[in-house]
């Protein structure tokens, strides 16, 4: 015995509920805070948000899979499918268009239950043309099945080598499975904490790794289903595929020990709650950058700025919290303004006698500053 999907009792999950109380507190905490700010967000911004997080889901459910997507592209499919036609400047194509499709209907009318044909239209989604690695035996649109003495197995690349991390379990097995789990998550699994039921539908579905391929961003969109229908919400605040990108080789790695463990899935449940609360702080810092950004401009509506130091503040403004720490100084503004080393001081100075920017302790050739948004 080797998996845990080969234990006689699978799929009886089980896991300590005291180890796990205080990261379900510190994530509802965070739910609150962002829904609240969501709230404070006018219609404009929150459109961008939201097409700002589709993109974001979309581009990094593709890395985890190796596959890049054109971020351009990406942005138009999403732009489109929230409602803004001419909002994109690139072209789309059938993958970013399919893929988006299938997140958003991931989050939407989230109260039907999730059937088995659902799973086959999003994993047959993401393959609108047949790839040419794809092997001429794999199957698009249905449930793998295995060549004998080739068993489905989970890898990830780790420089040149591949690593194996389990393998699933045989294909004459899926249908049977994937009826148990579906009953499992539009019923049995109701009267569940909702992000603990979200990590165990993550875990199980991945575990059964059901198709020929396509099967991570599958699982993702399973998930985010599960979290939608715990936050009643079809709006998506943040991106929990990015946050398993910045933490890839510990997601395979977990997986990994809790594939070959028992059906104690406590510590898996631990990273999946570590990892959403991660993507949710991640988000709420990002919307408290909106709503300063939107204050700082109704104080400064009338203020006379050139395009470079509008464009500058700009930068800052949307900067992520830990990318300008030590302020902006000459040099970086000249590189973000292109601009010579002398105009960008001149900039600096006119804009810290416009209330815009704040200078920071120290002088000479390294002086700093930031933004003044209060």
């Amino acid at each position: 015995m080797h998996y845990i999907w080969q234990h006689s009792d699978w799929p009886q999950f089980r896991y300590d509920q005291a180890k796990l109380v205080h990261l379900i507190s510190a994530i509802r905490i965070t739910q609150g805070r962002l829904v609240g700010h969501a709230a404070h967000l006018d219609q404009d911004v929150a459109l961008v948000n939201q097409i700002d997080t589709l993109v974001q889901e979309a581009i990094e459910t593709s890395a985890i899979e190796g596959e890049l997507l054109n971020a351009a592209s990406v942005r138009s499919s999403a732009a489109r499918r929230l409602g803004l036609e001419n909002a994109g400047v690139a072209p789309v194509t059938p993958e970013t268009e399919q893929l988006v499709q299938m997140l958003v209907e991931a989050v939407s009318d989230v109260d039907m239950p999730l059937e088995l044909d659902t799973l086959y239209r999003w994993q047959k989604s993401l393959f609108p043309e047949r790839p040419l690695f794809m092997p001429d035996d794999a199957i698009i649109g249905g449930v793998r099945k295995d060549t004998p003495g080739h068993p489905m197995v989970v890898v990830s690349q780790k420089g040149q080598r591949e690593v194996i991390h389990f393998e699933a379990p045989p294909s004459e097995r899926l249908l049977d499975e994937l009826e148990v789990f579906l009953t499992w998550f539009n019923q049995d699994s109701r009267s569940l904490d909702g992000l603990i039921r979200a990590g165990l539908a993550h875990l199980w579905l991945v575990t059964l790794h059901p198709f020929s391929d396509g099967n991570g961003r599958v699982t993702r969109a399973v998930s985010d289903r599960a979290l939608a229908q715990d936050e009643g919400t079809s709006v998506r605040f943040y991106s929990m595929s990015a946050a398993i990108m910045r933490a890839r080789n510990g997601y395979y790695d977990i997986l990994e020990h809790t594939q070959k463990g028992s059906l104690d899935v406590t510590e898996w449940l631990v990273w999946f709650l570590e990892t959403l609360l991660s993507a949710m702080e991640r988000s709420l810092s990002r919307f408290l950058r909106m709503l300063d950004k939107a204050r700082f401009w109704r104080i400064h509506q009338d203020t006379e700025l050139n395009d470079r130091q509008r464009k500058v503040l700009n930068r800052l403004l949307d900067a992520e919290a830990d990318e300008f720490t030590h302020g902006i100084n000459a040099s970086k503004y000249k590189s973000i303004a292109a601009t010579s080393k002398a105009t960008a001081t001149r900039d600096l100075a006119a804009l810290v006698e416009l209330g815009c920017l704040v200078q920071l302790p120290g002088g000479g050739r390294s002086t700093r500053y930031r933004v003044m948004c209060e």
